[in-house]
């Protein structure tokens, strides 16, 4: 079986990154985890990827100022000279422009702390409980040009339970995550999304 490239772009801790690097050291598993990149030099997911032995780069916006062209032609070039085949975001804080995406269409995932199309952007969890949802959950969907608002792959829902804060919420949200990232990968390679 010849294994998909897979890139994970971070900016923090990196759970879901962790938790597909895990599910892709399984021989059936149709996923590569070839390399980690992060925008934040001193992410925590980084020192997660090396010390599962995944390669990493650091591509720090910060110098690009608001030039996303520029950092994006930069990300370009090192996704090309890994070969990477498909991109999944893992707590990625950048805005992609609508021509990234579009040449990368179908082949970037994100994950998303809510049931979309519920509760889109920032602070999902919040928006849960002011809203009185009973549910909350993750969702894994193609990335668009359009925020949080791709085709959906895969969804995994949890209680909001009386007296939840974001925080416990949020907890409980990120175990339904953990579960469906790795299987949405899985489906998407396999053509089955």
């Amino acid at each position: 079986m010849t294994k998909k490239r897979v890139a994970i772009l971070i900016s923090g801790r990196g759970s879901n990154m962790a938790t597909l690097i895990e599910a892709a050291r399984a021989p059936d598993y149709p996923a590569d985890i070839a390399l980690v990149i992060s925008n934040v030099p001193n992410a925590a997911g980084l020192e997660r990827a090396r010390a599962a032995g995944v390669k990493t780069v650091v591509l720090d916006h910060k110098p690009f100022g608001k030039d996303r062209v520029a950092f994006e032609a930069a990300l370009q070039a090192i996704l090309d000279e890994h070969c990477i085949a498909l991109i999944c975001l893992a707590g990625f804080m950048r805005l992609f422009t609508a021509a990234f995406v579009q040449r990368w269409s179908q082949r970037i995932l994100n994950i998303h702390p809510s049931l979309l199309p519920l509760f889109p952007g920032l602070d999902p969890h919040g928006q849960a409980l002011r809203a009185g949802a009973k549910t909350s959950g993750a969702t894994v969907h193609f990335v668009i040009p359009e925020t949080d608002a791709g085709p959906i792959i895969a969804q995994d829902s949890v209680p909001v339970l009386p007296g939840d804060t974001p925080d416990s919420l949020a907890a409980r949200v990120l175990e339904a995550e953990h579960r469906i990232y790795p299987i949405a990968l899985k489906q998407v390679i396999e053509g089955k999304s």
